[in-house]
């Protein structure tokens, strides 16, 4: 019942998911938003009442980020700033300052149960991290639909005459995030347990390997900036000749030169590329919050289950 509830939701999208458009209400509302993901879910629940300049874009690693003089601009011309938090993307911040931003600032992580990197530790990663937060919580689409109910109240707030149609908006794509964690729970089930193993770039997927039932393996940490020792890339090569993992992907903003040898030297193919911190260009594989999981998904199970 609740799942049809749910459905209904999401099939009223097109009338409900949009906020009033800028001829009903005015202007639209100018936002910028830290990075590709969250630019998106602020365009799916504004529609065409928003104006959204997202500061690192589509395939662009926001760990490294380093803004331009017309990401300033945007940001002195913005009613609202949309970050991840935890740690994440703490140039925004500068950025603000450096720009003598005075407007509201949204963090769409507020309120998620942050995944401390002990606990990484703990399921064998076998590396440290440098950190004590991971900040991939919208690797977990439960999280996705607290970041769409936290975006959707800041939309409120910096526009108060639009404020419940963007409400309405943030609780339409919340629902259609709610199918999409059904969804992807009914693909990870068909692949057994012990074949649930994955080795990706750097460690993105954490929330995804505790939501799912998915073991993830990477040889950086949560961050691209860190570079993995000698010692760690052999450890990952013996556990994937041990484990006979075949689940070996790339991700979409991060150098390949360790993964292509941890795969030559294992002996095992690069499965393909997912998307972990950014989105693909529009018209790519994952422009959206929700293609990017049906891209990641449709890759890794066959690829798990050794297809």
């Amino acid at each position: 019942m609740q799942r049809r509830a749910l459905l209904g939701l999401a099939l009223a999208a097109p009338f409900l998911g949009h906020a009033a458009s800028a001829q009903e209400n005015g202007p639209p509302l100018p936002v910028v938003a830290s990075f590709s993901i969250l630019g998106d879910m602020v365009r799916q629940i504004g529609g065409e009442a928003v104006r959204v300049h997202v500061i690192a874009g589509p395939d662009v690693d926001a760990h490294t980020f380093q803004p331009r003089p017309s990401d300033a601009q945007a940001v002195r011309e913005a009613k609202l700033l949309v970050r991840n938090g935890l740690g994440f993307d703490a140039w925004m911040d500068r950025l603000a300052r450096s720009a003598g931003y005075k407007g509201a600032t949204a963090t769409a992580s507020q309120g998620v149960t942050p995944r401390r990197m002990e606990e990484a530790d703990s399921q064998g990663h076998g590396h440290s991290h440098g950190t004590t937060t991971d900040p991939h919580a919208w690797q977990d689409l439960r999280n996705g639909q607290i970041y769409a109910r936290n975006i959707g109240e800041a939309l409120a707030s910096a526009d108060p005459a639009r404020a419940e149609r963007f409400r309405a908006a943030a609780a339409t794509y919340a629902a259609r995030l709610a199918i999409l964690d059904a969804w992807v729970r009914e693909q990870i089930a068909t692949v057994p347990e012990a074949r649930r193993r994955v080795v990706t770039s750097h460690d993105a997927f954490g929330y995804f390997g505790a939501a799912y039932g998915v073991r993830f393996l990477a040889p950086q940490g949560v961050s691209t900036e860190s570079e993995p020792s000698a010692a760690q890339v052999a450890r990952l090569i013996r556990t994937l000749k041990q484990e006979k993992i075949t689940a070996l992907f790339l991700e979409n903003m991060a150098n390949p030169a360790t993964l292509n040898r941890l795969a030559h030297e294992a002996g095992v193919k690069v499965q393909g590329r997912l998307y972990a911190d950014a989105l693909s260009a529009e018209g790519g594989p994952a422009a959206t919050y929700e293609t990017m999981f049906r891209n990641n998904i449709g890759l890794l199970v066959p690829a798990m289950a050794g297809n």
